[in-house]
């Protein structure tokens, strides 16, 4: 698994607990977390901790996730990678957050593109998952437009303080993504 992915605007890199402080001013932001599936955090020790617990999936490779962090001035905006790998049947999950403040700036698109990338050619996955809150609109445009299919409504499939919620799935395929990337060079 790679511990760093490098783009034009943005790199990802292994979340570290010395990204602690960064990630906690958005996982403690309630308009991040909305549709989160954690609770928003009150403290830099939770980020700690859940930064901790991701990298022991990370060295188990049952999951990964990155810090985003722009290029232009190391500044970190947000987090993203696989939530799960299901390697007998060669698909992930992927997942993303963002500051508030970098919404609509094209970011997430990048970030989800380059997952999409990693996933299909160096991984040799077959089909990326995302689950998405029905009221997460951004999120879902954003699945929409980069070629993900919907595939139904899981109702009452996660569990939050308030209860259970419905989560939509959506998938893309290595054959969608691959007929995606040749079309736009058809272009």
């Amino acid at each position: 698994m790679k511990s760093q992915l490098q783009l034009e605007r943005i790199k990802l890199v292994q979340s570290e607990r010395e990204h602690a402080p960064a990630l906690f001013k958005f996982w403690s932001d309630p308009m991040v977390t909305r549709y989160m599936n954690i609770e928003t955090f009150t403290t830099v020790e939770e980020a700690i901790t859940m930064i901790d617990l991701l990298n022991k999936f990370a060295a188990k490779k049952q999951a990964n996730r990155y810090t985003i962090i722009t290029m232009k001035n190391d500044e970190i905006i947000g987090s993203c990678g696989f939530n799960y790998f299901d390697y007998d049947n060669a698909k992930a999950e992927v997942g993303y957050d963002l500051g508030k403040e970098y919404w609509g700036r094209g970011f997430a698109s990048e970030v989800v593109m380059t997952l999409l990338r990693y996933g299909f050619q160096e991984l040799h996955l077959n089909r990326i998952e995302a689950k998405v809150a029905p009221k997460n609109e951004r999120s879902i445009k954003l699945l929409e437009r980069l070629g993900f299919s919907y595939e139904g409504l899981l109702r009452q499939s996660e569990k939050t303080k308030d209860g259970f919620i419905d989560v939509m799935l959506y998938s893309i395929l290595k054959q969608d993504f691959s007929k995606q990337a040749s079309d736009k060079m058809d272009k």
